[in-house]
């Protein structure tokens, strides 16, 4: 969507009358179970990066697309939405269930 459809200021995924836009989250994959190095919720901008019992995940309604995680996470378990390896595909529905109300 060419930014100048987006509301000035408004983050990426939110449209001029700012209803929500398909948008992508990162989630974070099995190499985090029993690790939970938290650099990845000190660089998050929005902290949408949470603590659970055995890795971190992310809230996927709050995740901006901003990529920050990913590059500090020690254990290279932070994938874009559409980039994770097949074998972590189930970390996806994973993500999303640990942050359903």
């Amino acid at each position: 969507m060419p930014s100048a459809f987006l509301r000035e200021g408004a983050p990426e995924g939110l449209n001029i009358k700012g209803e929500g836009l398909s948008k992508m989250a990162y989630i974070i994959t099995e190499p985090c179970v029993d690790v939970k190095d938290a650099s990845c919720v000190d660089v998050c901008p929005v902290d949408c990066i949470y603590e659970g019992d055995r890795m971190f995940y992310i809230e996927p309604d709050e995740c901006i697309d901003c990529a920050a995680c990913e590059p500090v996470c020690p254990v290279a378990a932070i994938f874009a939405e559409d980039a994770i390896p097949g074998d972590q595909t189930r970390f996806i529905e994973i993500n999303k269930d640990r942050s359903a109300p």
